[in-house]
């Protein structure tokens, strides 16, 4: 962790709701004057999206049922431990962007489904923010998660999880609900070995509940709302937390554990807010005194 150089890093798995979360984020900067380098996950991906799907049908031919995007082999985190410790140490680092659809052709300048050319972060930046995947990612070989100063966890419950999938890939990528299932069987493996153990290293995880039936999500008509959840704020160190002051701005919360406390699911944002805020400038003044 660094001093001069902090860094932040949201983890989540693809449809958790980390960009609900960065956006969140993105306002506490806005309003605090803070300067973000921004890191997608999707950059340390090791195969653009035509070279993935051969990689999977080559792996499929040889047995392999559970290749997935989740995994050390599809992915560069020695590259993406490079990043966060060289922005630790100097303040800079070198990425690239992935290109999801034509929006963000137009933008960037290459095909959608492809890389940009790596190249430098931004000078000058209070802080670096990754979020993706594998925020807080450990092996054998890698440890990702040493390197950042605050670590969150965006993590719907599991059958959350699939419904959020499911909808999106059937209304947005067009596959079938027989198809999206197939890629939920495909990366459970690398789920339980690679997502699920990062929300142990995290500093705060947020886990949203939903409150209406989820038994089967692969029947589900639609995503449970906000209203319809409740969201578990698991806090790793509790020390220095003000939980009377959180439970008094944020109606009808409570506590389950000395380290957790739930709120209603409209009320995440504000909840974001009020955590977040104080911790994002203990950074920045820690930062400022060593400057």
């Amino acid at each position: 962790m660094s001093r001069r150089h902090p860094i932040i890093s949201i983890t989540g798995s693809s449809g958790a709701g980390t960009t609900s979360v960065k956006k969140t984020f993105e306002n506490i900067f806005r309003r605090e004057n803070v300067v973000a380098a921004y890191i997608e996950g999707d950059a340390f991906h090791r195969y653009d999206r035509a070279e993935m799907r051969g990689q999977m049908l080559e792996k499929a031919e040889r047995g392999d049922k559970h290749f997935s995007h989740f995994s050390p082999e599809t992915n560069l985190f020695e590259e993406l431990e490079k990043l966060f410790s060289d922005y630790a140490e100097t303040g800079t680092g070198t990425t690239r962007h992935y290109v999801h659809d034509e929006e963000e052709s137009r933008l960037y300048g290459a095909k959608p489904g492809t890389f940009t050319a790596w190249e430098a972060l931004p000078e000058n930046s209070d802080l670096l923010f990754y979020e993706g995947l594998h925020g807080a990612v450990v092996t054998d070989k890698v440890n990702v998660a040493q390197h950042a100063d605050l670590k969150i966890g965006v993590v719907p419950v599991i059958n959350l999880e699939w419904i959020q999938k499911l909808h999106r890939d059937r209304s947005h990528r067009g596959y079938s609900t027989e198809a999206v299932t197939d890629t939920i069987l495909r990366r459970m493996p690398d789920y339980v070995n690679y997502i699920c153990p990062q929300f142990s290293e995290t500093d705060i995880n947020f886990q949203r509940v939903p409150t209406v039936d989820t038994s089967n999500p692969f029947i589900a008509r639609w995503i449970p709302t906000p209203d319809e959840s409740m969201v578990v704020i698991r806090l790793k160190n509790p020390r220095g937390i003000d939980f009377p002051y959180l439970l008094s701005m944020i109606p009808n919360s409570f506590m389950s554990r000395a380290n957790s406390i739930v709120i209603h699911g409209a009320k995440l944002d504000l909840a974001m807010q009020l955590i977040l805020t104080p911790l994002i400038l203990q950074l920045i003044e820690r930062k400022r005194r060593t400057i």
